[in-house]
């Protein structure tokens, strides 16, 4: 991961924004200054970042702009996919209530929708119907005919236009299987705009998931995965355990005890934090208005004793030198997988690259293992026609 910050969340976000395609040029002329010589006195690190990102991304807009008025369509969308990239970084950074925040997030929305309709990207947004809301997502369909799919939900910060921009819908394309990107409560427009708080039993959310894409011609209903990643290694399991319309999981990065892991961080232990304002972030996510709520409406954010519920093929990605989440929570996960036919933990270490946390930094490695690992277990890739085998494995 690039330690261009010297500072973990900042360079964290730096490399998923690289991971997600940003011109590296743009990135050090907005970024420079603020590398060198720090903040402007009176502001905070998170802001100053925020001010600098969303700043690229404005000009980006006003130069794709100039290409829409003068009809160079496929260069604009290039500058809004570039502008969109800009947003996501800076404005995942500031506090939540930051009402700056706010309006970059839509300014974001704004630029990814002109990409996609610009380019002529092969992506929808559609809205899965979820206990009198909804739950924003974008539909990004295989070539043609009723095709597999899996469920894609963020983690604890993300959003379903970064899962989108890392590539992993287009792997996943051209292995004949579709993906529905998912801002879960808690995440994206779930939590911005429909005020949907993230909690423990994933196969809720994910279930709706499924009921919508089995109302789609275009979905062979009996080949629908579930993917999460970071946050969503609870999510993922736990969706695979509990509902069982799902044919495989794959946690993006291992997630077994959340909970206990929060009530180290209260405590004064605990890793890396992913994003500044740690803390009022949770609180955010989770409904709460103090972290002795927020603690307690995690309590149940643990895999242990449910993960022998899962009878379908699992395959575990982690980083060895992850800084958020420790291996050991990998192993756990897989070790407690008894019961599923295929179960696989794939550790990426600093030699080959993809060591950090759920890939960042060389996302391809882990995005391009899982989509063969997705196409061989549903019959898209090398392994069609092959019955799934007792597969337990660890590299």
């Amino acid at each position: 991961m690039l330690n261009y910050f010297k500072d973990y969340p900042a360079d964290l976000s730096l490399s998923m924004a690289l991971d997600m395609g940003a011109n590296m040029d743009e990135v050090d002329r907005a970024c420079r200054d603020l590398r060198d010589h720090g903040p402007r006195p009176g502001m905070d690190e998170a802001d100053a970042f925020f001010e600098a990102w969303v700043g690229a991304g404005d000009r980006l807009v006003a130069a794709a702009q100039a290409d829409e008025a003068v009809g160079h369509r496929y260069s604009a969308a290039e500058k809004y996919r570039r502008a969109a990239i800009m947003y996501i970084t800076g404005e995942r950074m500031p506090e939540h209530d930051n009402p700056a925040r706010v309006e970059a997030y839509d300014r974001l929305l704004h630029a990814f929708g002109k990409h996609l309709e610009l380019g002529e990207v092969n992506c929808e947004k559609v809205f899965v119907p979820y206990q009198g809301s909804v739950l924003p997502a974008l539909w990004v369909p295989a070539a043609s005919g009723a095709a597999p799919a899996v469920v894609h939900f963020n983690g604890l910060d993300g959003t379903k236009e970064f899962l989108f921009l890392t590539g992993f819908g287009a792997a996943l394309n051209r292995r004949g299987i579709s993906v529905l990107f998912v801002d879960n409560p808690g995440v994206g427009e779930a939590l911005r705009k429909h005020g949907l708080h993230n909690f423990a039993e994933a196969e809720i959310p994910a279930g709706a998931c499924v009921d919508y894409l089995e109302g789609r011609p275009d979905v062979d209903h009996d080949r629908i995965g579930m993917v999460a990643l970071s946050l969503g290694g609870h999510h993922a399991a736990r969706a695979t355990a509990f509902e069982p319309r799902f044919k495989l999981g794959v946690c993006w990065g291992a997630n077994y005890d959340f909970a206990a892991r929060l009530r180290g961080r209260v405590a004064g232990a605990g890793a890396q934090p992913s994003v500044p304002h740690l803390f009022k972030h949770l609180m955010w996510v989770f409904g709460t208005n103090t972290m002795e709520e927020c603690v307690q409406a995690t309590r149940d954010f643990h895999l242990r004793g449910i993960l022998d519920r899962i009878t379908v093929p699992i395959l575990i990605t982690h980083g060895e030198e992850d800084q958020q989440i420790p291996v050991s929570d990998a192993w756990a996960t897989y070790h407690d997988c008894v019961n599923s036919p295929r179960r696989e933990l794939r550790r990426f270490t600093a030699e080959e690259g993809g060591e950090q946390h759920c890939q960042i930094g060389n996302m391809s490695l882990g995005t391009d293992y899982m989509a063969d690992w997705i196409a061989d277990v549903l019959g898209t890739g090398s392994a069609v026609g092959t019955p799934v085998q007792d597969a337990a494995r660890v590299r």
